[in-house]
């Protein structure tokens, strides 16, 4: 956050009309005018930095996989609520340690520059002392950790393995030596953990058994949460490859990244319907192609624009596509019972 640089001052012998030449520039006795008050950047508020911190805006990428596998167990006549909040709380509380660790680590290896198009990062503009956002790092992995152990007590030793795998994921992401998030590689763990994992992991949470139908469902879902993070390297393309992070957007340049979110994208929508075409399930599951002129309003954005506002407003609107995308889908699973 740039702050504007204080005026310069006025010598006292300006300020009377003296010094060199001074009689000649402002006459005897007359007095140069005050020099105006810098503007001072307002700082946000602790609530608020926090709130920058955790990236709110990309958190229905944790809600929606939940909603979509807890659905698919509902359609089978099985609900246990307090699985399903802990399985909210868990998911959610992963992403924000994610998100921190993130913050943390970029701010570590110069990632954030100053002249990034994105929001601020709070390690990075110095909203938040360093250790501080580590700290909470380790609090949201933790609170992730204790909704993680009541499943693992109601549900099975099996989520052990997953909580424990979402939490290295999350800290590898930006962190450790080699961290995949560098090498192009983000995308693909998005769809993996935001996608297949969270949809079956949420349905085995609920059921305690893997049918085909939650995978097949998670493939949808984890296209589009990929495609939050398509539209973030896209945005910050730029300021990635100078910092040496070769997101995929690096690797792959403007125009095939562009053509990589539109594939994307409109392939959710063709794989939605898959297991009515082959399995039990109803047309219902067609209810998310209501949210397609969102999506290619979405693509066209990306398509044609590069600066950090209309980029930003993108970002935002993917991940309330896949909330919404989500909450339809988990509609039509009911409603195909």
């Amino acid at each position: 956050m740039d702050v504007p640089s204080l005026p310069r001052r006025v010598s006292a012998g300006a300020r009377r009309g003296g010094g060199s030449g001074g009689g000649a520039a402002g006459g005897a006795g007359r007095t140069a005018a005050a020099p105006p008050r810098a503007i001072r950047t307002p700082t946000p508020g602790g609530a608020r930095i926090w709130l920058m911190a955790a990236r709110v805006r990309t958190l229905p990428a944790s809600v929606a996989p939940v909603l979509v596998g807890t659905a698919l167990a509902g359609y089978l006549g099985t609900f246990h609520p307090l699985r399903f909040v802990a399985a909210l709380v868990g998911a959610l509380f992963i992403q924000v340690g994610t998100n921190l660790s993130n913050d943390y680590s970029d701010a570590r290896r110069g990632a954030d520059a100053e002249d990034r198009l994105g929001p601020v990062r709070v390690t990075a503009g110095g909203l938040v002392p360093p250790r501080r956002v580590l700290v909470a790092t380790y609090l949201s992995f933790a609170a992730a950790v204790a909704a993680g152990a009541y499943l693992i007590a109601v549900a099975g030793w099996q989520l052990l393995v997953v909580g424990a795998a979402s939490i290295l994921a999350g800290v590898l992401y930006t962190g450790g030596p080699r961290p995949y998030g560098y090498e192009g590689l983000g995308e693909v763990f998005v769809f993996l953990f935001f996608g297949i994992v969270a949809v079956a992991g949420s349905f085995f949470v609920q059921v305690r058994q893997l049918d085909w139908e939650a995978f097949a469902l998670a493939v949808p879902v984890g296209l589009v949460a990929a495609g939050i993070l398509i539209v973030n390297n896209f945005r910050d393309l730029d300021t990635d490859r100078r910092a040496g992070k070769r997101t995929l957007a690096v690797r792959l340049g403007r125009a095939r990244t562009r053509a990589m979110f539109a594939a994307i994208m409109y392939l959710a929508y063709v794989l939605t319907p898959v297991t009515w075409l082959f399995g039990p399930l109803k047309a219902w599951l067609f209810l998310p192609w209501l949210t397609l002129p969102l999506a290619a309003a979405i693509v066209r954005t990306v398509r044609n624009r590069t600066d950090g506002p209309s980029l930003n407003e993108a970002l935002a609107r993917t991940g309330m596509l896949q909330l919404a995308f989500c909450v339809l889908l988990g509609a039509g699973l009911l409603l195909s019972r």
